[in-house]
């Protein structure tokens, strides 16, 4: 599969009267294109819009739409939000078209929010990510030199490994570089795994798509970035076990309490074959701390004149 010159510049091997031989990055119609990075700002790509910023998550894989791969990056984000005091607000999986990956991340960029994308960012030929992300934001690849500078420690730890010696010349290490490619204006995001960094631009941050790289790549981008987010929402969910209720009998009382209790969200989650508890729901309210407290005691009190019973109570 050939690259498209238009969205997939690669790194390539040119002749140098000083050095040899270079790596130069080649684009549109084979014109050469800048290593330095950007320090412009990024078109399309808006500030956080609010002090307690949303968080989003863009999953990017066919093998996880096609079910050859499970998805454990969702769970995983929500962990590690969770511990911080922070909630994911929003996800996408989006497969291996760059179509969809590049509108996927044109909203990622004009949310407003940070949002952690996974996956795509390799060299090969299903890799889209990276291209995407450039032209969401209409702006070129380049390569990153602290990145170049990290992949080439790599491919010497793994010579050493291996007892060969390093031929930085070599196509199939020329072409490692691509994993460096990043859009103009990227900062790098380590890897303490392999050392083959991700990048971020603006408040979107990508990882690769194993668990292994990404999650620690994750925490980094929120204990670097963002410790001043950390707890400073603080969320609280109660809930209560009800039998014998449907939800259109109880969505009156859901309404009521959202009207009385600005800001609290009222949920119902029904089950009809839960091996604990069998066919019930269970209802509860989520919000700040203050306002569950509020508005929890008003929704107890609204169950009794239905006349249900009431299993246990639950908090997160």
């Amino acid at each position: 599969m050939q690259p498209n010159e238009a969205t997939d510049p690669v790194v390539v091997l040119e002749p140098d009267a000083s050095k040899g031989a270079r790596p130069v990055l080649r684009g549109e119609g084979g014109r050469e294109a800048s290593f330095l990075p950007s320090t412009h700002p990024l078109p399309h790509s808006r500030p956080l819009a609010d002090p307690a910023p949303g968080f989003g998550l863009v999953i990017v894989g066919d093998e996880i739409l096609s079910g050859k791969r499970a998805d454990k990056h969702m769970a995983k984000v929500i962990e590690l939000l969770g511990a911080r005091g922070l909630q994911l607000d929003w996800a996408e999986y989006v497969g291996d078209a760059p179509g969809r990956i590049t509108r996927a991340l044109a909203r990622a960029f004009e949310s407003g929010e940070v949002v952690f994308s996974t996956g795509g960012i390799g060299a090969t030929p299903d890799d889209h990510t990276r291209q995407c992300a450039a032209k969401a934001l209409g702006v070129p690849l380049e390569l990153h030199p602290e990145a170049e500078a990290l992949i080439r420690e790599r491919m010497q730890d793994v010579a050493r490994e291996q007892g060969v010696p390093y031929e930085p010349d070599r196509p199939d290490n020329i072409h490692r570089l691509n994993m460096g490619v990043f859009p103009q204006g990227a900062h790098i995001i380590p890897n303490p795994y392999n050392k083959i960094p991700g990048f971020s631009l603006g408040h979107v941050h990508f990882v690769p798509g194993f668990p292994v790289m990404a999650w620690p790549m994750v925490e980094w981008v929120l204990d670097t970035l963002y410790p001043q987010l950390h707890r400073q929402a603080a969320w609280v969910e109660k809930s209560v076990i009800v039998f014998g209720a449907m939800e259109a009998t109880l969505t009156p009382l859901m309404e009521a309490i959202e009207r009385d209790h600005a800001g609290a969200k009222v949920f119902s989650l029904p089950s009809v074959d839960h091996p604990q508890f069998g066919r019930h729901i269970e209802l509860g309210v989520k919000g700040a701390p203050a306002l569950v407290a509020q508005a929890w005691p008003a929704l107890l009190a609204g169950l009794q004149p239905f006349n249900v019973k009431l299993g246990p109570e639950l908090v997160r």
